[in-house]
């Protein structure tokens, strides 16, 4: 605040929102470029410690369990425990890749809004104070909107409703009637752990379950991340890449295909005080209505910008919103994998290299 009461905002030349995978790997090329952080850019985090939201997932989920992981840029991680849980391992890597590329990251910060400023500059406004920059690489994710379904007598139910972002691990369930819902990977892995100690375990899906045979190699997966990429180019809400891949028949779904565990029933029509229901006069009863439903991408903060299509999503060429060149969003649909997340940042990086030097001639020019 100035000596007229006025809140100053602080110049830099980039902000980057989120402090996981995305955020990082932006943060490492935008080192390598040879901005400084806390000069030239700045990384905004609201989580507590390093991690990402790998720092929120639920301690039976071990480093072993983790499918595709994939290395920061610059930096292995290797000799992990596989026993260990996943928040462990993959939270202290984090950590130390920030103190090995010096990323100084800012947390926790809360990003509560993204406007239009003077001289062509972004205000982005937060917990510790308004940033002036001139780009924004959004790498936000999805793990602070778990999408809650709604549906007739929600709130009638007399048992425990959770999500995903919530579950707590299999011991919370022993000897209760759970239903789980949902049909991607969180929900199987969470219905098959549950199963083991609940008195009783339904398994509830839309639609009926693709299960995928043989290898996903380099060719389904650009497939795969092709049929995503689509969407945002048209501007609609991004979908997972594995809800376009299907789930891998690995040796655990076989077996729990085989005793009985994934057998799958229609989504319900209503929730009962004591349990679900469906209009042909099915009727579980339930102590837990685990929602295992997925979650939205984090970018209400974004929403001063009008950044948004009419179909709900904003469009992406790229990394680039193609409402604004200036903003740039990492780990947003198809690049919301951990491999694909590196990628991105590398290229939001390049593509802000030529917003900064003058050669992007699609960018707001200053006045």
């Amino acid at each position: 605040m100035n000596d007229s009461g006025v809140t100053t905002a602080r110049e830099t030349e980039v902000v980057v929102i989120g402090a996981g995978q995305a955020g990082l790997s932006a943060a490492y090329h935008l080192r390598r470029t040879g901005l400084e952080p806390d000069r030239d850019f700045v990384v905004l985090d609201h989580s507590p410690r390093p991690g990402g939201a790998w720092q929120f997932r639920w301690p039976s989920l071990t480093y072993g369990r983790v499918h595709g992981m994939h290395a920061l840029p610059g930096m292995e991680l290797t000799g992990a425990d596989d026993s260990r849980p996943s928040s462990e391992v993959i939270g202290a890597y984090f950590d130390r890749y920030e103190s090995a590329f010096d990323l100084r990251v800012h947390r926790p910060v809360d990003v509560t809004a993204v406007r239009e400023g003077p001289a062509g500059r972004l205000l982005v406004e937060s917990s510790e104070g308004t940033y002036a920059a001139r780009a924004l690489i959004n790498a936000t994710g999805t793990w602070d909107r778990p999408f809650w379904p709604r549906y007739p007598g929600q709130e009638s139910f007399r048992g425990r409703q959770l999500h995903t972002a919530g579950y707590p691990g299999p011991a919370a369930f022993a000897g209760q009637r759970v239903v789980v819902v949902g049909g991607g990977a969180s929900g199987t892995q969470h219905l098959m752990e549950i199963a083991e100690v609940a008195a009783e375990t339904y398994w509830v899906t839309r639609r009926p379950p693709v299960f995928r045979e043989g290898p996903f190699d380099a060719d389904r997966g650009r497939a795969a991340v092709a049929l995503v990429e689509e969407r945002v180019r048209r501007g609609l809400p991004p979908q997972s890449v594995v809800s376009v891949t299907g789930l891998p028949l690995t040796e655990a779904i076989r077996h729990a295909r085989e005793t009985g565990v994934l057998d799958r029933l229609p989504m319900f029509d209503r929730i009962t005080p004591d349990g679900v229901a469906w209009d042909d006069g099915r009727a579980v009863e339930a102590d837990v209505i685990l929602w295992a439903t997925g979650f939205r991408a984090a970018i209400d903060h974004l929403a001063p910008l009008k950044l948004r299509e009419p179909g709900g999503g904003i469009q992406v060429e790229g990394t680039r919103a193609v409402r604004d060149p200036r903003i740039h969003l990492v780990g947003y649909g198809p690049s919301a994998s951990t491999i694909g997340a590196n990628r991105a940042g590398r290229a939001a990086v390049r593509a802000i290299g030529r917003l900064l030097d003058g050669s992007d001639t699609t960018a707001p020019v200053a006045v």
